[in-house]
């Protein structure tokens, strides 16, 4: 195991024999370090916390350490970080809280870029990207290959669909819709579906056509949420990307953005 003689590892730490501990990267107590992960130059890690494989963990990266909710008290919680993630120079992630369920989670393939900030009890899934600067307040749920524009905000508790963009400078309050392309240059808006993004990942031009409608009843339209919901039911139901969307909507908790 490569460890630069600056780096200091706590005892209790598990790191891998293929991680690579670059210079003055500090690994704290119950920290466990899996395969081929790199701490490039002045990382510090706390634990509890797992860092899965083959990760590019970028200088002055602060992972672990305690959330900056007031209502903290030292509970024994924990950060999960999946595999193959590149986690840029700033990027800051904190552990769970014991009223958000005691862990903060990022999954794999996922991009953090520089000052990103993810707070406690947050859950990023697969493939998400977060841009220069974004920031995550508690209790946030990004879904998977969701995009968060640069230097964008979304509030504690709200939730970010699966596939979904938010373009930069936003101010998120309330979910984010699933496929959606959300921006708020003075008032946040949902303008349709992700096409470029949906193109990229292989959804058919189907799928793609039966969003761009189903956001046009939502948004456009002059029927109230639940007369548009009847007539994309109506018109629509049964596309499976669709019944996602409706789907998230019923369990929406604070509103969706429109």
């Amino acid at each position: 195991m490569p460890v630069h003689p600056t780096a200091i590892v706590d005892a209790s730490a598990r790191v891998a024999g293929s991680a690579d501990i670059g210079p003055y990267c500090i690994v704290g107590p119950e920290v466990e370090i899996g395969e081929g992960t790199r701490l490039m130059a002045h990382v510090f890690t706390d634990g509890p916390m797992t860092i899965g494989n083959n990760n590019t963990i970028y200088p002055h990266v602060s992972l672990g350490a305690a959330p900056q909710d007031l209502k903290y008290k030292g509970e024994k919680s924990r950060v999960t970080i999946g595999h193959r993630n590149l986690i840029r120079e700033f990027v800051t992630v904190h552990r769970g809280t014991e009223g958000g369920g005691m862990i903060t989670t990022i999954g794999s393939d996922v991009l953090l870029q520089a000052y990103t900030h993810v707070a406690h009890d947050c859950h990023v899934g697969d493939h998400a990207i977060l841009s220069h600067g974004a920031t995550l307040g508690g209790h946030v749920t990004i879904g998977d290959w969701a995009i968060v524009g640069a230097w964008s905000g979304v509030h504690q508790f709200c939730r970010v669909g699966r596939h979904a963009m938010i373009g930069g400078y936003s101010v998120v309050t309330q979910d984010v819709m699933p496929y959606s392309t959300t921006v708020s240059p003075r008032e946040i808006k949902t303008f349709g579906a992700n096409r470029i993004g949906m193109e990229r990942r292989g959804f058919s031009n189907e799928s793609v056509e039966a969003l761009q409608t189903m956001f046009r009843l939502l948004t456009r339209s002059n029927l109230n949420t639940s007369q548009a919901v009847a007539a994309i039911r109506e018109e629509l139901g049964g596309v499976a990307e669709v019944e996602e969307v409706l789907a998230f909507l019923e369990t929406s908790q604070r509103g969706f953005i429109k």
